[in-house]
């Protein structure tokens, strides 16, 4: 017999993270919540799916574009820290370590997944960089099979700015790791200790 909680812990177990257990457990608790908290719940999921947009510089998810990171004037204008994911940005800026802008390539190269380098974002990166005004680009791409392959794929890109500095996060996140469960002290390391490409 199946459980009345199976289609919620189904869904639950879309969430990364999140086996069968996990889900049960969620799902009994969303159970215990009170009506009026289930519905503020949802409400609130809805409404932010709904009011989240891609900033159109930089392609962080935002409420308003350009997005407050590509409207702040005090960020460094000429670094450009080049990310996988919006979670990324996230990650990089609780180190405070970094203070430039951003380029969010929306994934990364797997072409065991059907990601082809023209399903990302890497065209609008070219463009951005063709007005001249970066003088250095951070590859901070998680160091995983995909993630070096996106990296070995943009710096070929990035090879034909010739007055560019590309470089990429040091020692100190472990191979096949997540940039986004990296601990603040990992990234900040690995920020201040990049390398030449």
């Amino acid at each position: 017999m199946e459980s009345p909680l199976a289609p919620l812990i189904k869904q639950l177990q879309r969430l990364p993270g999140i086996g069968p257990r996990s889900a049960e457990r969620l799902a009994f608790v969303l159970l215990s919540w009170s009506r009026t908290d289930v519905q503020t719940f949802a409400r609130t999921l809805v409404d932010t799916h709904q009011s989240i947009i891609y900033c159109e510089t930089c392609f962080n998810i935002c409420l308003t574009s350009p997005c407050t990171i590509c409207c702040d004037p005090t960020r460094n204008p000429h670094s450009l820290c080049v990310v996988a994911y919006p979670q990324d940005i996230v990650a990089l800026s609780k180190t405070n370590a970094y203070n430039g802008l951003f380029h969010v390539l929306g994934g990364l190269i797997s072409p065991l997944d059907g990601v082809q380098p023209d399903m990302l974002r890497i065209q609008e990166l070219l463009k951005r960089l063709d007005l001249g005004q970066f003088s250095e680009v951070i590859l901070a791409i998680s160091p995983t099979l995909e993630g070096d392959a996106t990296a070995l794929y943009l710096t070929d890109c990035l090879a034909r700015f010739s007055n560019l500095s590309v470089t990429t996060l040091a020692f100190g996140l472990p191979v096949g790791a997540q940039l986004d469960y990296a601990d603040p002290l990992t990234l900040q390391r690995s920020l201040e200790q990049r390398r030449q490409i």
